[in-house]
């Protein structure tokens, strides 16, 4: 069956690409809550965070979930989907996420991910530019079609090829992707709205992955590589989160047989 694997609290560990004292950067690992959504169990980001530096609780802007009950979202200035690995950006103090939080708004904060998609991608680059609602259908679900619900927001992906090829006789394509935007699952839509989506996505591309090798992938296959951002300290940086050894191994198979 195919399934994500599952990080156990008293197993996780979390590589630390960046600390000073106003600024934590690490690369998430896949199957791990950046905070918790009063839905689901298990040890989050937001916990590992705290245990570490319980002087940062309460960095950040209060939310509550749709229960009206409080969420544990110290030091969160964005998120990553669960089942994405890679590159997040914590804030150590209030003055940090205030400052992290305006480079996000402002779209000064750059990120580059790493996606297998299902297919073949004819054009070496592109960019979807297809406004985001909800799903009437599922309200995990947002669509970048027609009959979305709700307020439409802007989003925009550019997107380039950077390897394709076949695996078992099924075709498979190796993706650098670049939202312009912050949308809720951004990617993920795009690529489902150009019959793309990304291999393992269970929410997006569960018509596919029953009857797909999957490239051998026992997880999603989006990954955020990169994040260009100004710290408080008024110096750009870049940090990277390396690659997977499972999308090093994808790369590999989809080459083999190109």
């Amino acid at each position: 069956m195919f399934g994500f694997g599952k990080q156990k609290e008293e197993s996780l560990e979390i590589e630390v690409l960046f600390e000073n004292n106003e600024v934590l950067v690490v690369n998430k690992p896949e199957g791990i809550m950046v905070h918790p959504d009063g839905h689901h169990e298990g040890v989050t980001v937001c916990d590992w965070f705290l245990e570490k530096y319980p002087e940062a609780k309460g960095v950040g802007e209060p939310q509550n979930n749709n229960k009206g009950e409080a969420l544990e979202r110290s030091g969160v200035v964005h998120r990553l989907d669960t089942e994405t690995s890679g590159v997040l950006i914590l804030a150590k103090t209030q003055a940090a996420f205030e400052h992290l939080k305006m480079q996000f708004h402002d779209r000064h904060a750059r990120k580059e991910y790493r996606a297998f998609v299902y297919g073949p991608v004819r054009e070496r680059w592109g960019t979807i530019d297809r406004a985001i609602g909800r799903s009437p259908k599922d309200f995990r679900k947002r669509l970048a079609t027609q009959g979305a619900k709700g307020k439409l927001r802007e989003a925009v992906t550019d997107w380039e090829c950077i390897g394709q090829g076949r695996y078992q006789d099924q075709d498979f394509s190796y993706m650098k992707l670049k939202p312009k935007t912050g949308r809720t699952h951004q990617i993920r839509v795009h690529l489902r709205s150009i019959d793309r989506p990304v291999v393992g996505d269970k929410l997006y591309a569960e018509h596919l992955i029953t009857e797909s090798n999957n490239l051998d992938l026992d997880r999603m296959a989006l990954h955020a590589h990169t994040l260009e951002i100004v710290l408080p300290d008024g110096e750009e940086h870049r940090f990277i989160a390396p690659l997977p050894i499972c999308f090093e191994e994808a790369a590999e198979r989809i080459a083999e047989e190109a």
